[in-house]
């Protein structure tokens, strides 16, 4: 028989799972997250996985929550005798905790790295890492996508003479900074970069 694919979503990232099963002409596969009194909650499929692809979109945002729902669905998906658990992480959370830059610090990304693989995923479709090199802490596929083209295409329908781009924070990371000096070489942008004040953040 051969595997089927089927698609997944966690309660983190459903508008854009339903979008992307929406795009592969598929139905979103059926999942109960079920929570206890204690905060607890443990993911079910609710239909054969067996020898199947299994496609897993979860970001791992806050809270917290997410990134241990998506290990469980991974760890649930391996018991249930998947036969590829590809996981699809439009954010990836810890990013940014991609060295020991201080004394006494975690490398986080590196961690994540480590829980993904540990709990069974065979690969991992994520999108804009703040450093590319943070595909190198797996030991599994790793699919990097860069969403500057779908970027530009928006802009260049805005018809923008300037283009401002504010950044997340009062500094600008260091991994979006390249952004800018891409899109001017790339597509002759006149780009600004401006601090801005925390309320505008939600515009990056």
């Amino acid at each position: 028989m051969n595997p089927s694919v089927k698609i997944f979503s966690g309660t983190g990232s459903q508008h854009v799972a339903t979008k992307i099963a929406q795009r592969f002409g598929a139905p979103l596969g059926k999942i109960n997250i079920q929570k206890f009194s204690d905060g607890e909650f443990q993911p079910m499929f609710m239909e054969s996985i067996r020898g199947d692809y299994v496609f897993l979109i979860q970001s791992t945002c806050s809270p917290s929550d997410n990134l241990m729902e998506l290990l469980l669905m991974i760890d649930a998906a391996r018991r249930a005798s998947a036969y590829k658990i590809i996981v699809v992480m439009p954010y990836y959370g810890y990013a940014r905790q991609d060295r020991k830059d201080k004394p006494r610090v975690a490398i986080g990304s590196k961690l994540i790295a480590n829980l993904l693989v540990a709990a069974g995923a065979n690969r991992i479709i994520t999108m804009d890492l703040h450093a590319p090199q943070i595909q190198g802490y797996f030991d599994i596929p790793v699919d990097h996508l860069d969403s500057s083209a779908i970027l530009y295409l928006t802009l260049n329908n805005l018809n923008f003479k300037t283009l401002l781009l504010p950044p997340p924070m009062w500094e600008v990371p260091i991994g979006y900074a390249k952004l800018p000096a891409i899109l001017v070489q790339k597509w002759l942008f006149a780009i600004s970069i401006a601090n801005v004040p925390t309320k505008l953040q939600a515009w990056w």
